[in-house]
């Protein structure tokens, strides 16, 4: 929302300098993202009179201009303006002026071998205007050595507030300024708005065939009316905010939404047949908006209709055909009232964005709509004459009376502070409110333009705000004796380590669409009746994702289509196996692509390595440590892979045979070609859901860290196995030995070749000791060893290689 100072102050008697009504009006909840002041970014441009031009020497299009700055002799230009000539007032920059259209800072050129000491601007150049075909045409009085800007009038600051959904009185600076007088920013100025006396009744009668789409339509005719341009100050307020200046009657509507958020429509009366009607489209209807589009509709779009077909879109844009020209002598000005949630769904079925829509989806002031229109009419007969008609009314002008018991301890319950009976009154009454009572429970009558406040806490908001959230004493909450309970569900705090781990192995976090195609679908195990939408968005987005890895090698694939193939993605998200609510998992999953392994992302100097299923199992491995999985008791399956791995290449990891957390590995060609994705491809998908619980011990706190004073003692082993033998069998084998001296065995070894039979393997183990007692002796270690031994042969088959 844009507007003036000098626009705010028509409505705003204030002496408050700009930055204080700024840092007020981000006080009370009106956050100003920005002031922009031309008057102060143009002050080095001053105005010049072009005393000669000549044609430059070494340039056809060129010409050496002596120019009067006002400021001493003149200089010369080399301007390359097709209007440049002798006689010419316009717009001068000297060196070591900032050029804000270029980005440029000047200096004192030399152009095909002639000095330039400085430039005559455009009006591009000083994006006053999209106008750059010649520089600046000024009045031949206008005052040579003044400031441009100061000339020009440009020395109005617009100020851009960014609004909340729930503020829509503040849509229109009446609204804004409002709030600030209420803010003891000075007073609100209010006059009254003379109802206009019908001369005639009006010819074009109007009806509603669904009073929930238009609750309230109001209708006049004024007649012989001479549209044109609109004043020169209605014109530089819109161009100041953004909005281009188009004809007197249309400028009007503009600038009504703006200063009051009234959004009207103009209709050219000769263009319309017969009566007005408001209904919904019929299917496949066609309209020629205002901004040269067709749209074709349906029946969920409401719509202002004639004898002809549809006129306008209800609320958010008008035709072509019945739009207003200079030839226009008869208009019709509507005011209305419409559905809210209709207004938001149409315009975003139709991919339209206006300033009425803005508006009407937020709601405006039901009352208004009347005033609205009879302002309306007062500025048509100033800025282009004729005869108003009687106004058609239908439907409900006021909207629904809204009356609340307001008790006054409510403030100091909800906000902590102690605020007087009488500020509170004025506070109210200032934003429009009526306070009736005196006792401690007062009525509170709320205004027909606030329709975000329907209970008492509505109230205390407006009445802090307006005092000032600094004022809300900081308290800390009350703990007690019993311990607080955790704030967040254990899923949640699984989705936060379970990102930060991804996150510190250098995976970048995507999130993907939720909806993925039937084909995708089914690649991953879904695709089933009860997960297809009745209504997608779009015939690719046409089934819940049973994974999240789909939209992850999409990802990737745009990626390397755009030219970065190294990467690695990871996304924590819903995934549904089936319509019901315990169907329903957070996974996080993640794909690595090209050289994007855990050793480093992109080119390096020293090279990178492929990413390969190690990559992804390590990955996969990090989320469920980071969430809290027992991981002394996971285990590697290949026997209950999914079909969208690489059966050869890949794992599942589990907890006994009935409960898998995840898969990793290499992706299936198969699957790689159904998605139209180049390989390889590692990736990994844990669900989070399926990790178990910690056990609850009621045992006492152990020390965070136990250190021995004894030095740990390391072996290594080396046994030869047949190829089916896992590497976890022989691990757990020794681990369970004597779970307490042995704290680590890790494989550091898998060969396979040369002097090992075909049909076996060696794996080597390194088992750590770490004696908590006394130092151990080669005997004792020894016997340990022998134990190791003893414990593998006997579970795994395996024989100590020589």
């Amino acid at each position: 929302m844009k507007l003036t100072l000098s626009w705010l102050k028509d409505h705003l008697d204030t002496d408050e300098p700009l930055d204080a009504l700024a840092d007020k009006l981000t006080m009370i909840g009106l956050e100003v993202e920005g002031i922009e002041d031309k008057a102060k970014a143009l002050a080095p441009f001053t105005i010049a009179l072009v005393l000669t031009a000549e044609k430059h020497p070494n340039a056809d299009k060129l010409q050496v201009c002596s120019v009067d700055t006002g400021a001493g002799a003149p200089v010369q230009v080399v301007c390359g303006a097709p209007n440049a000539r002798a006689g010419l007032v316009t717009v001068f920059a000297p060196p070591g002026t900032y050029i804000p259209a270029k980005n440029i800072t000047l200096g004192i050129g030399n152009i095909r071998g002639v000095e330039s000491r400085g430039m005559l601007c455009s009006a591009a150049e000083l994006e006053l205007s999209e106008d750059h075909d010649g520089i600046i045409e000024l009045p031949a009085d206008a005052p040579v050595g003044q400031g441009f800007a100061e000339w020009a009038g440009l020395g109005d600051p617009v100020l851009d507030i960014n609004l909340t959904p729930n503020r829509q009185d503040c849509a229109g600076i009446s609204g804004i300024a409002r709030d600030l007088a209420a803010a003891g920013m000075g007073k609100f100025k209010n006059p009254s708005i003379k109802p206009i006396k019908g001369e005639f009744p009006c010819p074009v009668k109007v009806s509603v065939e669904d009073a929930k789409l238009c609750p309230g339509f109001a209708l006049r005719l004024v007649r012989g009316v001479k549209n044109g341009p609109s004043p020169d100050w209605l014109q530089q307020r819109l161009t100041a905010i953004g909005l281009r200046p188009i004809n007197a009657l249309v400028d009007i509507t503009n600038f009504l939404t703006f200063d009051r958020s009234r959004p009207l429509h103009v209709f050219d009366a000769a263009k319309v047949e017969g009566d007005l009607v408001v209904r919904r489209a019929n299917d496949g209807e066609t309209l020629l908006a205002l901004d040269g589009r067709s749209y074709t509709l349906d029946s969920n779009v409401c719509v202002i209709a004639d004898a002809h077909g549809v006129e306008s879109l209800a609320g958010i844009m008008g035709g072509e055909a019945s739009g207003c020209s200079d030839d226009t002598t008869d208009v019709l000005i509507e005011s209305a009232l419409w559905n809210e949630i209709n207004i938001a769904q149409s315009g975003r079925r139709l991919g339209i964005n206006t300033d009425a829509r803005y508006r009407f989806e937020r709601g405006v002031d039901p009352a208004f709509m009347m005033p609205g229109l009879d302002l309306a009419t007062h500025l048509v007969m100033q800025f282009c004459g004729g005869t108003p008609s009687e106004a058609v009314v239908v439907g409900n002008a006021f909207g629904e009376d809204r009356i609340i018991d307001f008790p006054l301890s409510e403030v100091k319950r909800l906000a902590g502070i102690e605020v007087p009976f009488t500020e509170v009154r004025r506070i109210l009454t200032h934003l429009g409110f009526m306070v009736a009572g005196s006792g401690a429970v007062v009525k509170v009558a709320v205004p027909s333009w606030r329709s975000d406040v329907h209970g008492k806490a509505d109230i205390v908001e407006e009445i802090v705000r307006i005092v000032g959230v600094d004022k809300v004493p900081m308290t800390p909450f009350e703990r007690g004796d019993a311990p607080r309970k955790p704030v967040l569900t254990q899923i949640q705090t699984r989705t936060r380590r379970a990102k930060r781990a991804l996150a510190a192995r250098g995976l970048t976090e995507a999130v993907t669409w939720s909806f993925i195609s039937k084909p995708s679908a089914e690649a991953f195990g879904g695709g089933q009746p009860e997960l297809a939408l009745a209504n997608p968005i779009a015939s690719d987005l046409s089934d819940m994702r049973p994974s999240l890895l789909p939209g992850l090698i999409a990802a990737a694939q745009a990626n390397a289509d755009r030219g970065t193939p190294d990467l690695a993605l990871f996304e924590v998200g819903q995934i549904f196996k089936g319509d019901r609510p315990q169907d329903q998992f957070i996974a996080a999953s993640g794909v690595r692509r090209g050289v994007a392994s855990s050793q480093g992302l992109g080119r390096h100097w020293s090279g990178s390595a492929p990413a390969t299923a190690l990559d992804a199992k390590a990955d996969a491995f990090a989320v469920l440590a980071a969430a809290g999985a027992p991981m002394a008791g996971l285990q590697i399956a290949t026997n209950k892979l999914p079909a969208w791995l690489h059966p050869g290449r890949s794992g599942a990891i589990q907890i006994g045979p009935q409960n898998v957390l995840g898969y990793f590995g290499e992706l299936h060609p198969r699957v790689l070609e159904q998605l139209h994705a180049d390989g390889p491809l590692v990736a990994f998908e844990v669900i989070l859901d399926r990790i178990p619980d910690a056990k609850q011990r009621p045992t006492r706190a152990k020390p965070a860290l136990e250190l021995s004073a004894f030095q740990p003692v390391s072996r290594d082993f080396a046994f030869i196995v047949d190829r089916k033998v896992a590497a976890a069998d022989l691990v757990r084998a020794a681990q369970g030995i004597d779970k307490k001296l042995i704290t680590s065995v890790g494989v550091f070894d898998v060969y396979e070749g040369k002097g090992i039979d075909p049909d076996k393997k060696s794996i080597a183990i390194a088992v750590t000791l770490q004696p908590r007692d006394k130092t151990m002796t080669d005997q004792e270690i020894d016997a340990v060893g022998e134990k190791i031994v003893a414990e593998v042969t006997k579970k795994t088959g395996g024989v100590l290689r020589g």
